[in-house]
């Protein structure tokens, strides 16, 4: 016997974590997209993520989160952060797939998994204070 895998959804939509305006623009490139359309690390200047919603050179569709350096931040306030920008990457996803009413428990485990993946890469991208 083969056991099948477990996933029932899989996100159309790819997402990750850049740490650094240098990250991003080297993602950005990788995507393809023209210089001209780069939009800025982090959208404005009293926010300290934001979550990027673009398309790549074949059409996939991504969304890529930027993080300011949070050295004057706790843990938890940095996975709080984090778990905001996971909820937008939850909105992109659901309206993707025509979702307009998903469950409560459907909505909770999504972005409980987005903002672990996050999490993952914060971790794995910042060196601890």
């Amino acid at each position: 016997m083969i056991w099948c895998d477990r996933n029932i959804v899989r996100s159309p939509i790819y997402f990750g974590l850049c740490t650094s305006a240098e990250m991003f623009h080297k993602e950005l490139k990788k995507l393809k997209i023209p210089k001209n359309d780069w939009p800025p690390f982090i959208s404005n200047d009293w926010s300290d993520a934001t979550c990027h919603h673009l398309h790549g050179s074949e059409g996939s569709k991504v969304a890529i989160v930027c993080i300011r350096e949070m050295k004057n931040h706790s843990g938890i306030g940095i996975a709080a952060l984090l778990v905001h920008e996971a909820v937008h990457i939850w909105q992109a996803i659901k309206d993707s797939i025509g979702e307009n009413n998903p469950s409560s428990e459907f909505e909770a485990y999504s972005i409980q998994k987005i903002s672990l993946g996050l999490m993952d890469q914060y971790s794995q991208q910042v060196t601890p204070c």
